[in-house]
Order: C-alpha cells, then sequence, then structure tokens
C-alpha cells in the first residue's frame, strides 16, 4: 500500500496490528508480521484500489474461510456478504415487483434488490463459486464485476466496499469458463495454492493444544498430486476423525461412492501407489491419536459425534439397512425432538427458499418454516444422490459448507446428515447422481454402513417378539453372506409380518421381475418357524443341566471344546442383548466351561450395552461359582 493514496475503508495503523492472538501448541508465538498469506494481501489491495477481484485456486485450500474470518479483523465494522453463485437463482438477485409510490400514491414498477446486498453499512462482496452459475446468473453476475451495479443498483452507494468471485476453474466442478474479453478485462485475477491461505494457523487455532508443525511438515513433503487429494478441508476432517477417538480414514470423501484413495498419480495420469494408509498412520503418530480400523457401534457414535461438535456427515449404505430410522432415533434422543427432514427425490428448491419481496423495497429469502424458531435442528438430507434436479443438488452445496440458506443462518442447527445409496448393490447399478470432489469433500466423516452396524434386531425383537427371534436365529445361522445381503432388514420385518398371518414367505423377498425373487432358500426358516428342533438360547435354557453336562464334557475332552462348544459360543455371540438379559442365570452357569479365549471375545470390540451385559454375567458366574 501507498503512503500518498487514502483506503476506501479503514486499515490498521501498522501490518498485524489487526490481528486477535490466541496462543496454541503449534504456534506458542505469533507466526509473523504482516498479513500471514497472499490472499489476505491480495484483499487488502483489491479493497484500497476499488477493483474486483477474481480468485481461484483448489477446492478446500481455505478461499472462503479467509475472507470469513480475515475481513472483519482487519476493516472493523465492514460486514462481509457471501453469496453462493451455485444456489443462486434469477430472481434471488433481482426481480420486478409493484410497489406504491409515496408521492404519487399509486402503484410503480421497481427493481426489488436481494436483502443481503442492502446491510445498511460498508460490506464486501464475495461470490463464492461463481463459475457454476447458470447462464442468466452469469449474465447478473457480470454486470456486478464490472460496474459493481445490479440493474438500476450502484452496489458502491449501498456500502459496497469490495467485490470478489472465487471458484476452482477445472471444468470438471464448474459448468463454465469466462473467456469474454468484455467480462476478463474488468477484474485483476489471481490463482492461489495451498501457501496462499491462512488454513495452517486455522487448523492450529481449531486444535489449540496440538502441536500440527509434523503433521504440516508430513503434508508439504507429499507431491503437488497428494496435497491436491488431501486438501486442507480434508486434512481439517482427519483431524476430526481423529480427536473423536475415529478412523481417520472417515475423514477422507466418498466420491461416486468410493473412498478417497491417497494414491500418487501414475503415468499418463493413472493412480499410482496407494499411501493413503502410510499418511494417515504418519498423521495419527504425529498428534498423539489413535487410527483404529474400526469402532464398537460406528453409526451411533458417529450420529452422536455430529451433533455434539456440529457436523456433517455422510452414511452411505445399502437400502432397507436402517440409515433413516437410526437417524431420526438418534436426532430424538440428542435434541428432544423430530429432525428436519428432506427427500431429495421430492425436494424442489422452492421447498426450502423463495424470494419475496419485503415493504421497505428489497428481496428476502423466505425459509421453509421446518428449518425456522430456536428449537434445536437436525437437518436429514435422505436420498441424498437422487436429488429432484440439480437445482436443489446445488442448494446443498452452500448449507452442507457454510451451514446457511440464501445466506441466511439456519437457528440452532446442530447437525446435518445426508443418506445415500452407493452406486452399484448385489451386482446391479442404482440409479443414483454422480457428484464431485467439491461436493463429496462438505462432510466430517463419509461412513460406508454395514447392514450389522445398525441394531435393528432388538428393534424387531421388541415388537414383534418370539416370531422376530426365530426370524433372527434363522438370518444369523442359516444363510450365507451373500443371502444376509438379500435379506434386509426391511425384508426381515416383511418375512415376520406374512407368517404372522399365514401368508406364504416367498413374496417378502425382492422381486426382481419374470417371476424371479432373490435367491435366498427359505426352507430353514420355514422349519424353524413350524416348531422343529433347532437349537438357540430359548432351546439351550429348557435344557440347562443337559448342556452343562455336555460342555464339561468338552472341556474334558480338549482345552479348545468340541462342536458342542462351538455351538454354545455361536449361540451367545449371535444372541441380542435383551435375550442374553432374560437367560442370565443360564449363560453364567454356562460360561465356566467354555475355553478362556472364548470368553474374551465377549468383551473385545463390542458395543457398551454388550460389554456391560458381560461384565454382568462374569460377575454371576463368580457369585454361583462362590455359592456352589
Amino acid at each position: 500500500m501507498t503512503e500518498e493514496r487514502e483506503p476506501t475503508v479503514p486499515v490498521a495503523q501498522t501490518p498485524g496490528a489487526h490481528r486477535r492472538w490466541k496462543p496454541t501448541a503449534t504456534y506458542p508465538d505469533p507466526p509473523g508480521d504482516g498479513p500471514a498469506a497472499g490472499l489476505e494481501t491480495f484483499i487488502d489491495a483489491m479493497i484500497e484500489t476499488g477493483q474486483t477481484g477474481q480468485i481461484f485456486g483448489e477446492h478446500g485450500i481455505g478461499k472462503t474461510s479467509t475472507f470469513v474470518s480475515y475481513v472483519p479483523e482487519r476493516f472493523p465494522g465492514t460486514a462481509l456478504v457471501v453469496l453462493p453463485a451455485a444456489n443462486l437463482a434469477p430472481d434471488d438477485l433481482l426481480v420486478n415487483a409493484p410497489v406504491r409510490d409515496e408521492r404519487a400514491g399509486e402503484l410503480v414498477l421497481r427493481q426489488l434488490i436481494m436483502r443481503q446486498l442492502v446491510p445498511g453499512g460498508r460490506f464486501v462482496l464475495l461470490i463464492d463459486d461463481s463459475l457454476q452459475a447458470g447462464s442468466t446468473v452469469q449474465s447478473q453476475l457480470m454486470q456486478i464485476a464490472c460496474n459493481w451495479t445490479l440493474g438500476e443498483h450502484d452496489l458502491r452507494a449501498l456500502g459496497c466496499v469490495g467485490v470478489f468471485l472465487t471458484d476452482n476453474e477445472s471444468l470438471a466442478e464448474t459448468s463454465v469458463r469466462r473467456s469474454d474479453p468484455a467480462i476478463l478485462d474488468r477484474m485483476v485475477t489471481i490463482r492461489l495454492t495451498a501457501n496462499d491461505t491462512a488454513w495452517r494457523r486455522a487448523l492450529a487455532e481449531r486444535f489449540p493444544d496440538w502441536d500440527l508443525r509434523g503433521v504440516f511438515r508430513r503434508w508439504a513433503a507429499l507431491g503437488p498430486h497428494l496435497r491436491r487429494l488431501l486438501s486442507p478441508r480434508t486434512l481439517q476432517h482427519v483431524l476430526d476423525c481423529a480427536r473423536a477417538g475415529f478412523p481417520l480414514a472417515w475423514g477422507l470423501p466418498l466420491q461416486n461412492g468410493r473412498r478417497l484413495a491417497l494414491a500418487e498419480e501414475g503415468k499418463d495420469g493413472a493412480p499410482g501407489r496407494d499411501r493413503t494408509e502410510e499418511i494417515l498412520a504418519g498423521i495419527a503418530a504425529d498428534v498423539g491419536a489413535a487410527n483404529p480400523a474400526t469402532v464398537a457401534d460406528p453409526v451411533r457414535r458417529i450420529l452422536r459425534a455430529a451433533m455434539a461438535h456440529r457436523w456433517a456427515v455422510l452414511l452411505q449404505g445399502p437400502p432397507g439397512c436402517g440409515k433413516t430410522e437410526i437417524t431420526k432415533q438418534i436426532a430424538r434422543e440428542e435434541t428432544g425432538r423430530d429432525p428436519v427432514y428432506f427427500s431429495l427425490p421430492v425436494t424442489s428448491v422452492e421447498d426450502l427458499c423463495v424470494p419475496v419481496p419485503t415493504p421497505d423495497g428489497a428481496l428476502e429469502a423466505m425459509l421453509a418454516r421446518s428449518l425456522l424458531g430456536p428449537e434445536p435442528k437436525v437437518l436429514v438430507w435422505d436420498e441424498y444422490n437422487r436429488p429432484k434436479d440439480k437445482a436443489a443438488f446445488a442448494r446443498l452445496m452452500e448449507i452442507t459448507q457454510e451451514w446457511t440458506l440464501a445466506g441466511r443462518p439456519i437457528p440452532n442447527l446442530r447437525a446435518q446428515v445426508a443418506l445415500q445409496n452407493p452406486p452399484y448393490h448385489l451386482g446391479r447399478k442404482m440409479l443414483v447422481a454422480a457428484n464431485n470432489v467439491a461436493q463429496a469433500s462438505r462432510f466430517t466423516i463419509s461412513y460406508e454402513v454395514r447392514p450389522e452396524d445398525i441394531p435393528a434386531n432388538e428393534w424387531l425383537i421388541s415388537t414383534y417378539g418370539a416370531t422376530a427371534e426365530t426370524v433372527l436365529e434363522w438370518w444369523k445361522n442359516d444363510i450365507d453372506d451373500e443371502g444376509r445381503d438379500w435379506v434386509t432388514k426391511r425384508t426381515l420385518e416383511r418375512l415376520i409380518k406374512l407368517h404372522e398371518v399365514g401368508m406364504p414367505l416367498r413374496p417378502a423377498l425382492m422381486y426382481l421381475g419374470d417371476g424371479e425373487y432373490a435367491p435366498v432358500p427359505l426352507s430353514a426358516l420355514e422349519a424353524r418357524l413350524a416348531d422343529r428342533p433347532l437349537i438357540g438360547l430359548a432351546e439351550i435354557a429348557a435344557n440347562l443341566a443337559g448342556w452343562e453336562a455336555r460342555l464339561a464334557a468338552a472341556a474334558e475332552e480338549s482345552e479348545e471344546g468340541t462342536n458342542d462348544t462351538d455351538l454354545v459360543h455361536q449361540v451367545f455371540s449371535n444372541a441380542e442383548v435383551s435375550q442374553l438379559e432374560r437367560h442370565l442365570d443360564v449363560v453364567a452357569r454356562l460360561l465356566p466351561h467354555l475355553p478362556p479365549k472364548l470368553r474374551a471375545t465377549y468383551l473385545v470390540g463390542q458395543t457398551p450395552e454388550r460389554q456391560g451385559f458381560w461384565m454382568s454375567a462374569l460377575a454371576r458366574m463368580a457369585e454361583l461359582s462362590t455359592a456352589g
């Protein structure tokens, strides 16, 4: 900056004087004087000279977040107005509407401008994802970028002191590329890398008790391709997972159904050596965190963490595994109310918000009623990758990243949960939409749900009783893994309901067409339901003395046990907690006859509920032994 020019807005008297410094483990002392990043210097220059700034850079390097943190600190009293261009419709920015003229006393046609562009004071306008807007909006943005005007409105007169456009210019993530010289000649354009934003300082402040210098050195040592894959935004998600005790890989996005692999770039752009495990293990070591392969009861733990830490998370799993129901259940438990639910196949942009004229001559974004009110909210985006139209899908990019809708914060939003199916399941292609890495990397955790991750079995038992227990015994013991893939929790419920009304079971299976049903044999289930002799926990309890003698004989015969030992162990392992609790004394009397290595499996890697039961069972075993 030159001393001769008067700045457009007041700036700090000395470089760096505007910063509010908080020591962290990474930076116990200030990292240096003056603007810490090239983007901050560029912001200063564009505001002082009154020019439009165009900024290109890879997704996730902190372009928008730098504006959000820097502008209010550098220019006190100056608001930052962020317009996510991907979400804008032509009538969002400007519309003609009849208003009553105070002088003439009659209705006149007047151009109404978006409320955010009339904040009532100085503001900096940031048009985010500017290349993702539709063609009509692109024309509107051209007028803003070139002249700082919109229709009949002069943005400078409304208080605008800076206009910036940001995006990734890769055609893989945008819809257009600016090529009109009339537009290009009105802007100052820079291309950024991650080294030009203040993302390191932001991560240090997010994790103030962790010394992240080792993580930063490890990231800087990666090649350019790996640094793009492990963008600062994704690195933040990986560290969030580490802080919560989750596998670090859950912070890597799911793009088109597949987990992002941190693989080097081979010849001709083909994937090279996969370094995912090595890099994530190194990051965990750098911060002294565990990096488990998985955790017990993962879905419920992810959902509770999302609501505790205000995360957006993505759960991808096969249809019918219970994703939606468990999300609603945890939301009710954590907030005391049902989540705000939208199913994307039937959700339009107008279902979320619409611009409406206000008496003072502005366009106000009217939000859906369910998004307002002070009560805590969990947003559920069901069938996330089956959007009704591209506009609705684009609108979600603002909500999942900025937690706003049309620039308006959603009151007391505690978490967002996107639910979707994988592109392929059971060898069949699912009718789901593709996403790009910019959309995929919006989520703190992206988790691939397995049917066994969701404890729907207890619900089936509590709802349908003994019939559900019998059907679950069949599902766990009588069919193979492929058969269990075909028999979802929805299918299990249909089987139970058909049996209870005396209907044949076959129609409960998925119908594949041309008279063909899912390839799952039902003879064993029909035998169980007909009360033919098959062994489960209830049958063992009915003949406890006999089974106790058989297990004692097995223990005498071999330290490893016999087939009788394996059968009882399998019954214990497959039983639900409610079933085990009903037969606590039975379990406690048989436990001493099982090999110690089998007893250990009941505690390792289990859910807290199962661990609690087995601790009780071991204590009861000791009591019975003392009494005997």
